[in-house]
Order: structure tokens, then sequence, then C-alpha cells
């Protein structure tokens, strides 16, 4: 757990919006396949927000029937109130999760001891190791020390997965807790950073369309093979910095389908990519597809 590559898996949509449950298990399969570690499901990219509650019981059940024993599954834990967050971690843990990436309440910003009582909640809820889930950009809230000192004490709350900007911010948590919390990069136009200054794993937006780069540029890093491991990470680089955009599953979602690999259809409010903005995602992606550098090694 918490080591090499979790792409944060798409969740897959038909023409008339409904949850393709057979596509969402061969997007699940074929990222395994490639040689990643582990599955993020239902969190930001699988637009856990946009589904009804049985929706994403069923995608998780789907998951399991797919790939149960494979590698470890991890869903996200999202929910409007604390309530809905404890009772979806009771129901992943029966449906045989294997780890819970727990967010803050959605909509509703806390105050630090607001923030501590939910996660406390839904920690304490379940047996299954908790990452809590700190993204102050996209959630509005930053998970504070002074939160981690008091979650400290429960022993099953074990990793962060950390999508500050600032990578400081890893120092600082190291520096202060020690090996208490495994951190995960969590940003991707960050990651190799993130790998540099502590962090055992990454979570991955765009690994959903490259997965084997992925699994290269982590691989490359362990081994200390810091010059391949720059290369793979300089040619990514413009498709990472989408992770950052508020379009991010738009942006996943259609450089998945250019690499055939899923489907760019999403659940509203969001829409797909249009316009400019479309046409600069598809060339990005192109270009990154024409030079893959796994491709391009192997040729020389």
């Amino acid at each position: 757990m918490w080591q090499g590559v979790y792409p944060a898996a798409t969740t897959q949509f038909a023409a008339d919006s409904s949850v393709d449950l057979d596509a969402t298990q061969r997007v699940q399969t074929a990222l395994v396949e490639d040689g990643v570690d582990g599955l993020v499901l239902l969190g930001t990219v699988g637009e856990n927000n946009s589904l009804l509650p049985e929706e994403k019981r069923a995608v998780l059940r789907g998951a399991v029937e797919a790939l149960g024993g494979k590698v470890p599954l991890i869903t996200g834990v999202s929910e409007l109130n604390t309530d809905r967050a404890v009772q979806y971690a009771k129901d992943a843990e029966a449906i045989g999760m294997t780890a819970l990436m727990v967010l803050p309440a959605m909509v509703y910003v806390p105050t630090s001891e607001e923030l501590f009582a939910h996660l406390k909640a839904v920690a304490e809820a379940t047996s299954l190791p908790v990452m809590l889930y700190n993204n102050p950009p996209a959630y509005r809230v930053s998970i504070d020390f002074e939160t981690l000192e008091k979650l400290a004490d429960i022993p099953n709350v074990v990793a962060i997965k950390e999508s500050a900007p600032d990578s400081r911010r890893i120092t600082d948590v190291i520096n202060r807790f020690g090996d208490r919390y495994t951190i995960m990069a969590g940003l991707d136009d960050v990651a190799l950073e993130a790998m540099l200054l502590g962090a055992s794993g990454w979570v991955s937006g765009l690994t959903s369309a490259f997965p084997q780069e992925s699994v290269a540029l982590i691989a490359a890093f362990e081994r200390g093979d810091f010059e391949e491991a720059r290369r793979i990470y300089r040619w990514f680089m413009p498709l990472l910095h989408l992770d950052s955009d508020p379009d991010l599953v738009q942006s996943i979602k259609l450089a998945e389908q250019i690499m055939g690999r899923g489907s760019e259809r999403v659940r509203m409010p969001r829409l797909p990519l249009s316009g400019a903005r479309r046409a600069d995602v598809i060339a990005m992606v192109e270009k990154c597809a024409a030079t893959r550098p796994t491709l391009t090694k192997a040729a020389a």
C-alpha cells in the first residue's frame, strides 16, 4: 500500500449519461494490465459527487468483481454531510475496498474543529486504513497541522494525499510528524518534486491516459535513474499541468478518448471541452502521443 502509481480512475458514462459499468471495468482493468500499483475510485476524476448513492456502490462492486485481490482498491469518501460519509465508509468496507481516501464534507467550509470531527467520525466508522485528501484549491479547506495532531491518535488514519500546490508543505509535514503519516503525491505537475521530498507514491490523474509512462517515471525515480525520470517528466509536463485546472476531469477524459482508453463523456454540470480549449488539449495529447518516451527510447 501507498507505494508506486495509483491512477484516479474515471467513471465511464453511456450516451444517455447513465453509468456504464462494463466500460468502467474495462478502464480499470486496462490500467492494472499496464502496471499501475493500485486504483483510486470515485475521487475527483471519478466524478464522485455527480453520482447517486447506489451508482457509487455499483462502481465499487464492479471494481471488486473485476480486480478484487489483484491490486489495492481505494475509494474516495466525498459526501455532503458526516452521516452520509460514515455510511459510505461502512458500505465501502463491506463491498471489499482496501482503503479509503477521505475528503472534507462537500460544499460547507468547516472550522478546524468541524473538520476534525468529520474526519474522525469517518475514520472511526471503519477498520480500513484512511488516506486524508488535502486539496485546498479544490475544496477550500486545508487540513491544518492542529487537525493532523489530533488525528494522529486514530490508528487507521495512516496517509495523506497531498495536493497543496506549494510542495514545501510536504517537508513541513515530515518535519512535524516524522513517519506518522505516509505522504502520497496528489498534484500531477509537482509529482516528481513530491517524490524527491519524501512522498512514497503518486495518486495521478493523467495516468489514466498514459499509464505506461507514469509507471516508468516512478520506476526510474525508485531505482535512482534521475536523468530518465526527468526525461519522462519533462515530456509529460504539458499534460500534467491539466491536473491543476478546474476542467481537469474533462481534459483527462478527452485524453483517455484520444488514447483509445475511454470516453470523454462527463455528467452535468460538467460539459465536454469545446472551442479553443478543446483544440489546445487535443494538440497537447497528440503531441505527447507522437513522442512517447517509452516508445522513443525503445526505437533508439
